[in-house]
This record gives structure tokens, sequence and C-alpha cells, in this order.
């Protein structure tokens, strides 16, 4: 086997909770407003439209569209679900910045940097670049570069997004390990030839709602980034 010597790492769920952040945005930018409703169902609704609206760029019916585009699509889409027509477009625009304003876990940067010293470590994510540099400099994250999504011009599971990441780094896929919560993640990165991690975030949806555990075989599979840190001898 070849040594790993990249580490690209899921974002959205896997590094930050989008969940209990995205609802705290919409609180505190709405309450004010006048609206009053189930915070993390509006937080749920909103993550529910990220896959469909990727989707369109995958299957061809849009052309490459940044991830902040497609999440403004998406919140008209809600507000108007949730009877929120009445928002203004400031509103709507910093309500849509919510994503760039996600909290990490509490175990991410201590062990990202614990991570660093041994490998080449990059976020691999749907997420356009701002939006990764937003919430690296918000949460204290250090990266040697940013890859994914707007780098390959298509959105993950498409094998161009793993394999531009690892071309990226002047490595064979399997020099690279992509460490991610999410088992479909993992299967594809897998199939384009990457090692894998999976990283229990049982918590993502709302208590034990998450994937404890990969339903598909993964080379490592850890409880937390820090329990990562030791299985690969990061000191």
């Amino acid at each position: 086997m070849q040594p790993v010597r990249a580490l690209f790492f899921d974002v959205f769920g896997t590094l930050v909770d989008w969940r209990g952040s995205v609802a705290r945005e919409a609180c505190e930018l709405l309450s004010p407003r006048g609206v009053a409703i189930d915070w993390e169902a509006f937080a749920d609704a909103r993550r529910d439209q990220y896959q469909p609206a990727m989707e369109e760029v995958r299957s061809g019916r849009l052309p490459f569209t940044k991830l902040d585009a497609l999440h403004r699509r998406n919140l008209d889409v809600i507000l108007d679900r949730f009877g929120l027509n009445r928002i203004d477009e400031s509103t709507r625009v910093e309500l849509n910045l919510a994503w760039h304003r996600l909290d990490a876990w509490p175990d991410v940067a201590p062990a990202l940097a614990r991570l660093r010293a041994g490998f080449r470590i990059a976020p691999c994510s749907n997420g356009n670049i701002s939006l990764m540099v937003d919430l690296a400099r918000r949460n204290g994250l250090v990266w040697d570069a940013i890859v994914g999504a707007e780098i390959a011009r298509d959105y993950k599971p498409k094998p161009a997004v793993y394999l531009s990441a690892a071309a990226a780094f002047d490595c064979k896929p399997e020099q690279t390990m992509m460490v991610a919560a999410h088992s479909s993640d993992l299967a594809a990165a897998s199939a384009a030839g990457l090692r894998t991690a999976f990283v229990a975030r049982s918590d993502e949806r709302g208590p034990g709602t998450g994937e404890r555990r990969a339903s598909v075989p993964v080379d490592v599979s850890v409880g937390s980034l820090t329990e990562l840190a030791d299985r690969l001898g990061c000191g």
C-alpha cells in the first residue's frame, strides 16, 4: 500500500455543526422581525434542499453553480414554505451567509493541528472556496489548501471531485484519505481509489440522529477527530 500523504475532509456535519448553527443564525436574524418558528425544523428544511439542488448540476440540468448561489435558491423556497415571503432582501442575504458562520465541533481545531503535523490537509467539500475560507477563519482551522467542488466544477459524489483533490497535491488517489461522517461520501471516495476514514457524528441532525458507524467498508473508523489523530500516530 502507498503511504498516505494527504487527508481530505468533508466539512458540513463532519467538521461543523450545520444544524445548530443555522438554527441559531435564523433565530438571531428573524426573531427581532417578529418571527417565531421551530428553528431546528427550519435548519433541517434548508439542509433537505441541499442534495436536490446539487443534483441539478450533477445531472447537467444546470451549469456549475457555486453552493452559495444554490443555497440562496433553496432559501427562497424554504421561506415561502414557512410563510415568510415578507422577509426583505437584506435579511435574505444575511440568512444565506449563515452557512459562512457555522461552528466547528469542539474536537476539530486541536485535532486538525495534530493531523497537519503529519499530513497535508485540506477540505474536500461541496462548499465554495469563500465559504471554506470563512469557516476556517471563524473556527481557527489551518489548511494547506482548499480543494473540492469549486476546483472540480462538479459536486460530490462525482469522482472528479476526489480525483482533482488528489491531483492538486500531486498524489495518486491511494496516497490520500477522505475523512467524513457520511458513508455515501466515503463509498464514492473509495470507488475513486482514495483510502477512507469514518468519523462518527451521532448528533449531526439532532441527538442520536447521525451515523454512529460506517455502513460501507472503510480503512479507519473512529469516534472523533482526536481518535483519528491518535490512530494515525500524530502526537
